[in-house]
């Protein structure tokens, strides 16, 4: 009996949008034309394709299910000649499934629902969908092949054993997981292991794009026998990758600062794009969280679409203006000028009875960050941009950071990148040519809301408490073992007490561009009312 001839798999690694049934099927319509023109088998797509990426409660309505299965019905005829995997939601009995679809020459041969259904983090699919109950293998030119979707590869029953002992010859894993500084590593890691621990070569097809909060790097993977990589896909940008099982060109990936630039500048194009706007308004202090933020925003929608917004008060040293006004001609975008003194007059006037109870602090300060956050939101609604909020996870993370002021807007970009990281992000941006005036990165940070003053005055210096942030936020540390790592235990005790006193403002800010294993928003369930650290 002569063997299989080798078989020569694509993935599609796509960037879909949740509910654009439409938009998804032409998409994936597209790209199976395409793998029957390059000569491939066989086609992948990542999970959730055809409804896009998590659609959330929107599973749970009865017309969202009935519209991906119609769209799943128009894709099928067009398979005619070449096999396809995709990842869709099928609904049997009253329970639904996050399932994949194996489609040849024209029909549907069989469906694969997902077996790990993830409920930590980000992720919560056990409020909607049921597990697999069986396991089963298809065959492509002669090849016995598994369908897996993302969870699967990595639970710890290793799902994969099942599959070799039916026989089969390579496992395909469809897939749409967030991206976080590292993940990559982590991913090829694990299926590596995966693979060689089994002899058996391991397709992974992942989603690119950004939905809501979270960024997917894309980044697909094939892995030999042997649990060599052999074929590797783009990161953050829609790819085509055509491969046999036993080797073709890889790609090098971006890491560290640089892969985080780029999730930045994906989760920020895709939110507006996908929320249908066409342009970006950022205030411009001269400071270095609106300066790297109005490089990603250009970046990621180009000059013509953000508009930055300098609004001067008596504070504001004549240094941040001049800086301000430098990085928007470096960056080539239109400014608006708003002094508000006249405005914060106004204000104190209003306000002078009740306020000369008490005396000159926070609240007049605060007045000023309100102001500029109005003034954003007016020309918002005015011409129908996206206010992009400035603030930096360790501002958020500590409470300074004002309500409906700085923390005003539809997205907060450098919400979950700690304000040491900020800096590197800069000195990344100006690599090719200087984007960001040297003399913003080196001074001194400051809110610039009452005369001399510096961040510091209110929080430890931030080469400080950034590592004490990581530690307690991302990785979990209790207080005693961040004092172990050398850290001053009044310091620490300070820092969280920071962290916890400020729930409820974190409650109420814009969603923010995930891009660590813990970011503020949808993987941060902390009750608002609460005693902890306890008095």
């Amino acid at each position: 009996m002569a063997a299989p001839s080798p078989i020569r798999i694509a993935i599609a690694q796509i960037n879909t949008e949740v509910g654009d049934f439409k938009g998804n099927a032409e998409k994936i319509i597209t790209h199976i034309s395409k793998a029957k023109d390059q000569h491939a088998d066989m086609v992948i797509f990542p999970e959730m394709a055809v409804t896009g990426y998590p659609a959330e409660d929107l599973w749970l309505r009865k017309e969202f299910i009935e519209k991906n299965l119609t769209a799943l019905k128009e894709i099928i005829p067009r398979t005619k000649g070449i096999g396809a995997v995709i990842g869709f939601a099928f609904e049997d009995d009253e329970k639904l499934f996050n399932s994949a679809a194996y489609i040849l020459d024209g029909k549907l041969i069989g469906t694969q629902h997902k077996t790990h259904l993830p409920n930590y983090g980000v992720f919560d699919e056990k409020r909607y969908f049921s597990p697999a109950n069986s396991h089963q293998v298809f065959s492509c030119k002669g090849l016995k092949f598994a369908i897996t979707i993302c969870e699967d590869i990595w639970a710890e029953d290793d799902i994969i054993a099942e599959y070799s002992r039916q026989g089969a010859s390579f496992i395909i894993n469809i897939s749409a997981s967030p991206f976080h500084k590292g993940k990559l590593q982590e991913r090829i890691s694990l299926l590596s292991k995966r693979a060689a621990s089994h002899n058996i070569p391991i397709v992974y097809a992942n989603l690119v794009g950004a939905q809501d909060e979270l960024v997917f790097d894309g980044t697909s993977l094939i892995f030999d026998g042997a649990g060599k990589l052999i074929a590797k896909g783009n990161s953050f940008q829609e790819d085509f990758i055509v491969s046999t099982l036993h080797g073709s060109e890889i790609f090098p990936a971006a890491g560290g600062d640089e892969e985080i630039l780029q999730a930045l500048i994906l989760g920020t194009r895709d939110f507006l794009r996908k929320n249908n706007f066409q342009d970006a308004v950022i205030g411009l202090s001269g400071g270095i969280d609106s300066s790297v933020t109005a490089a990603i925003a250009v970046e990621s929608l180009g000059k013509e679409h953000v508009v930055g917004v300098m609004m001067p008060s008596r504070y504001t040293s004549k240094e941040s203006g001049v800086d301000a006004a430098q990085l928007a001609k470096n960056l080539g975008i239109r400014t608006i000028q708003l002094p508000i003194d006249d405005i914060v007059n106004s204000y104190s006037q209003a306000l002078a009875k009740e306020f000369e109870k008490g005396n000159i602090g926070k609240a007049e300060e605060n007045i000023q960050a309100r102001i500029r956050g109005n003034l954003l939101m007016a020309l918002s609604n005015k011409f129908g941009w996206l206010v992009l909020a400035t603030g930096n996870k360790s501002e958020i993370a500590a409470g300074y950071a004002t309500l409906y002021g700085d923390l005003a807007g539809g997205l907060a970009v450098l919400a979950d990148v700690l304000k040491t990281n900020v800096y590197r992000l800069a000195q990344l941006i100006n690599e090719k040519r200087e984007v960001i005036p040297k003399s913003i990165i080196g001074r001194v940070p400051t809110a610039e809301l009452k005369p001399g003053q510096k961040d510091s005055d209110t929080l430890p210096p931030y080469e400080l408490l950034d590592p004490v942030l990581k530690a307690y936020l991302e990785d979990r540390k209790p207080e005693e073992e961040i004092v172990q790592m050398g850290y001053a235990p009044e310091m620490v005790k300070g820092v969280v007490k920071m962290v916890h006193a400020n729930e409820f403002k974190r409650a109420q800010i814009p969603p923010c561009i995930k891009v660590s294993p813990m970011a503020f928003g949808k993987g941060w369930r902390m009750p608002i009312c609460q005693k902890h650290p306890a008095p």
